[in-house]
């Protein structure tokens, strides 16, 4: 799968290297896209400000998730696959339903653009890094801001949790 400046998303056949589907309904770049834990369903958020849920059988649009008021830069599914979280800089993260496309959370405390977010493998917890050059974790039922990671002296740009949710490992890209 890939995102694209195309405003599209293009699923791939690995072995053949055909591109089956395409995904057409932005209307600006897409920025972030990730597959549900059942491979039947693809998110994808954009710089139009949405995020799209996809069927990828029939490539169908099931849902556009509205709210984020600047481009959304990432996106991923849940572990059960029932809720979506976006990042986006608007400088906020979201976490939607899939099923009904409600908007369950807006998280804020974040200074600048939210380049990565991740839920936990147990789904308790989200994270989020941004240009702030912090790493929030957050709590996935409530929204509560649980901790505030500050050691980064660039913009962080991608994070991910450990498989057994104890750590959560960052990456730093500089822009110097």
């Amino acid at each position: 799968m890939s995102s694209s400046y195309d405003n599209t998303v293009r699923l791939w056949d690995t072995i053949t290297g055909a591109a089956p589907q395409t995904l057409e309904s932005h209307s600006d770049t897409v920025s972030s896209v990730a597959f549900s834990p059942d491979g039947k369903q693809v998110v994808s958020g954009s710089s139009d400000e949405t995020v799209r849920l996809w069927d990828i059988m029939t490539g169908a649009a099931l849902q556009t998730l509205e709210g984020h008021s600047n481009t959304v830069s990432s996106v991923a599914f849940s572990p059960d696959g029932k809720q979506v979280v976006s990042g986006s800089s608007d400088e906020t993260v979201r976490l939607w339903d899939v099923v009904t496309g409600a908007a369950l959370q807006t998280l804020e405390g974040h200074s600048d653009t939210v380049n990565s977010v991740a839920f936990s493998p147990d789904g308790k917890q989200v994270v989020s890094s941004s240009s702030d050059e912090t790493v929030r974790l957050w709590d996935a039922v409530t929204g509560a801001a649980l901790q505030t990671l500050e050691s980064h002296s660039d913009a962080v740009n991608s994070v991910a949790f450990s498989l057994d949710s104890k750590a959560v490992n960052t990456l730093l890209v500089s822009n110097n």
